[in-house]
């Protein structure tokens, strides 16, 4: 216990400073008055919340006592209490928690368990909770006597980006939701995107206007890319959605919003932007409806591409749009005031005419308001970033200032990296949310920006003239970083900067369950390397044994790659498609890389050492293996360099050298991904096939499974996707399977073409590997969903191999 003290003493120092909150603007407090108004009895809330305490601490159910209060005990304002229960009985409660919501009840039990037993809660895939190091029964640890208040420096915390149900939703089932509303309540999030099973309310909406279940077909996509076909992106791809589907999607959401209202959360229902099928147009010859261009298919397919637009100025968009709303009030209640819509995301209006767009704005917001008529509007941000070179001052006012002031909420979405609210006058007055991005396409890839996160939200808050009035996080995809997204929701709650290199020291004490001082060393080592990417690049993982080179390396010559062995790659984000596209001069690839190789290496060697104090952790064994894969990743990027530039100095030896070695590192580091349940493709294969209700769907869901984490979009005979490899992930069994196969097969037509002089047969090669990834698309074969091996001992045994 005496480390928890230390620790705690450290806290108290650091985490504990009650917020001083800046007032919000008048039209805000009525939204949250009106919001509170709706939310579940505190009866309901705090048999929530017991009933989480249940779920997470079944010994200690009975150690805490639960109260929702109203905000005056925060001077009107969220917050959460934690005191010392007046002992009444032996076994009776010990910790008191008040809280406003539910979610505060849960927020200030998941504080006092880490800030005062040292525990720790993260995903099952990111190593799971540590609970150990909370006492038993009769003996958890005393606040102070005046107890603790923390009180929200601004009302919300949000969470979710509109793919994320794409890249990681998709194949849940209640169970998992349950987990993940669980962990949202404890991390103090009140404001998520709830965007399943809206395939339903549209099919039931669209029949209203006459277009058929057969229509719809051409319309939705499949399960796995169902984000991009709400988007206007694509249609049909993957599809189509079979009635058990829409079905059963449409009960797992009133389940979501039903656990959200009881834990006091407001869900963000989707809206109507203006997709619609292209039948709509053979019904209504008059509407004002649009063909969209082409988004990343490879050559223009009409079956998957080019999507039907309503403009929001045609009297047709508001019925449809009202229509939709009015449907789900009448499916899930009165549960929100608040909905998503993007008509501008990615699809500019046709004439950026201030008088124009902004009479756009108030159509798009006229059939929100005649629907819910207290609705609020709120948008993605990032079509200010994106599409600047149209969104000039007079075109982002003509929008933003186009419906009632506190009736528009922005999400400045890309924060993290490029705020908009600093250079755009706080979004000209309008409400917004500070957010991160971080992750594109669910890669797993240890990143980030702990120093812009601890102190990001307190600069935009506390600026001159302030708008702000929430922290989010919008990655693409989760399970990954986990430190990351601890800090993120933690600064929900703050009202000071952070001290990253205090909080670390906890952190990782709170996640192994101790205090081992080589963790903490590596700790350091992470924070300024890994965790300090401050080169302003959207980081997308382009590892090369996960993004693997398209191009033909005899075509770049040998005196242009001497800087490649610096390793330092510069992407630009293609900002209307959301993927990093190469900028170099050259076309030699390479890999985003923004710290010291060495610096990592030695964090490794840190961790390894601490293995004998922490084997049996399973946040330790996760961070350890992600660690190594890290570190072997960006080996494997130089030693593909090597094996190029060899190649072209027609160097035999040193080819065949460093080809070999690179294929060996996909075999080490899939012996090393396998040896832990939380780097397995076999389970989001299993989880896809658990979901289906028919062989045929079987099938469909595996090859949407399958396709989105490889190809991602459509092919030809030799043309790969344009969104190839966009989904990445490093999992044992696709390494093994698909990533291997690519990198020993351009090998060997790269070998072939050395030992013959002859050119390299690029169209061959990619011939032969688009029919293989098609073949390996359409695949059945089972892969495993347990770990096999010790991790331990495989990462001290390729340490020593690699890096000694």
């Amino acid at each position: 216990m005496s480390n928890l003290k230390t620790q705690f003493m450290i806290l108290l120092l650091v985490f504990v400073p009650i917020a001083v909150s800046v007032k919000p603007q008048q039209p805000v407090e009525a939204l949250l008055r009106r919001l509170d108004s709706k939310r579940s009895s505190a009866s309901v809330q705090q048999a929530a919340a017991k009933a989480l305490l249940f779920r997470l601490l079944p010994t200690h159910v009975d150690s805490f006592e639960f109260k929702i209060v109203g905000k005056d005990v925060c001077g009107g304002h969220s917050c959460f209490v934690i005191n010392n229960h007046s002992p009444s009985r032996r076994y009776g409660p010990e910790i008191e928690i008040k809280g406003t919501t539910a979610v505060e009840i849960a927020s200030g039990l998941h504080w006092y368990l880490k800030y005062f037993c040292g525990a720790h809660v993260s995903w099952d895939k990111t190593g799971g909770v540590q609970l150990a190091s909370i006492p038993n029964t009769g003996s958890l640890p005393r606040v102070k006597d005046e107890g603790l208040k923390v009180q929200r420096p601004v009302p919300w915390n949000y969470y979710q980006n509109v793919v994320t149900s794409s890249y990681s939703f998709v194949w849940w089932d209640w169970e998992r939701w349950q987990k993940e509303i669980d962990w949202m309540a404890l991390q103090g999030i009140n404001l998520p995107l709830a965007f399943t099973g809206q395939e339903s309310i549209w099919q039931k909406v669209f029949l209203d206007f006459n277009i058929s279940k057969g229509d719809l077909n051409d319309f939705f996509g499949g399960p796995a890319f169902l984000a991009w076909a709400r988007m206007g992106n694509l249609h049909a791809w993957g599809g189509p959605l079979s009635q058990n589907w829409l079905d059963q999607q449409l009960i797992l959401q009133k389940q979501i919003l039903s656990r959200m209202l009881e834990l006091g959360m407001t869900p963000v229902l989707p809206s109507f932007s203006g997709n619609v099928p292209a039948t709509l147009k053979k019904i209504y010859p008059s509407a004002n409806i649009t063909r969209l261009g082409d988004w990343n298919t490879v050559n223009g397919d009409h079956r998957w591409c080019c999507t039907y637009l309503l403009d929001p100025s045609d009297p047709l968009f508001v019925e449809i749009g009202t229509a939709f709303i009015r449907r789900q009030v009448e499916e899930y209640g009165d549960v929100t005031d608040i909905y998503n819509c993007d008509t501008f995301n990615e699809n500019s209006p046709p004439t950026n005419d201030p008088a124009y767009i902004s009479s756009l704005g108030a159509a798009v917001y006229k059939a929100m308001s005649k629907g819910d008529t207290d609705a609020v509007w709120l948008m993605q941000g990032w079509l200010f970033y994106s599409d600047s070179a149209f969104w000039k001052p007079p075109q982002m006012k003509a929008l933003l200032h186009s419906i009632p002031f506190g009736k528009m909420i922005v999400l400045d979405l890309f924060a993290d990296v490029k705020p908009i609210w600093n250079t755009s006058s706080q979004f000209y007055d309008t409400p917004y949310i500070w957010c991160l991005l971080h992750n594109f396409g669910g890669n797993l890839e240890m990143y980030g920006i702990l120093d812009a996160i601890s102190s990001g939200p307190v600069d935009a808050r506390t600026s001159a003239n302030s708008t702000m009035v929430g922290v989010g996080m919008c990655m693409e995809g989760i399970e990954h970083n986990p430190v990351i997204y601890e800090l993120t929701s933690e600064m929900a709650f703050r009202s000071e900067k952070v001290p990253v290199k205090d909080w670390l020291r906890t952190y990782s004490r709170r996640r192994y369950g101790n205090a081992v001082r080589q963790v903490e060393e590596a700790w350091e080592i992470l924070h300024r390397t890994i965790y300090n990417c401050t080169d302003g690049i959207a980081d997308h993982n382009t590892d090369f044994i996960v993004k693997f080179p398209d191009w033909d390396p005899s075509l770049e010559s040998v005196s242009n790659t001497s800087e490649h062995k610096r390793m330092h790659m510069f992407f630009s984000l293609d900002k209307k498609r959301r993927f990093l596209l190469q900028t170099t001069s050259s076309q030699f690839p390479k890999a985003h890389l923004w710290y010291s190789t060495q610096d990592v290496i030695n964090a490794l060697q840190l961790f390894l050492d601490a293995g004998n104090d922490l084997s049996g952790s399973l946040t330790y064994r996760y961070d350890l293996v992600d660690l190594t894969r890290q570190v072997l990743s960006k080996l494997a990027n130089q030693v593909y360099v090597d094996a190029v530039t060899a190649f072209q100095k027609k160097d035999v030896k040193a080819y065949d050298v460093n080809s070999k070695k690179f294929v060996q590192l996909i075999k080490d580091i899939e012996g090393l991904l396998a040896s832990d349940d939380n780097f397995l493709l076999g389970t989001w294969l299993e989880s896809a096939k658990k979901l289906a209700t028919s062989p045929m769907e079987k099938r469909q869901y595996e090859w949407n499974a399958r396709t989105q984490v490889t190809m991602w979009y459509d092919t030809t005979k030799t043309n790969q996707s344009q969104l190839h490899d966009y989904a990445n992930k490093f999992w044992s069994g696709l390494l093994e399977s698909y990533y291997l196969p690519r990198a020993s097969s351009y090998f060997h037509y790269l070998s072939k073409s050395l030992r013959e002089n002859k050119d390299f047969e690029v169209e061959k090669w990619r011939t032969e590997w688009i029919s293989f990834s098609n073949n390996w698309q359409a695949g059945t074969e089972l892969y495993p969903v347990k770990a096999k091996g010790n991790a331990l001992a495989i990462s001290r045994a390729l340490y020593k191999k690699y890096l000694m």
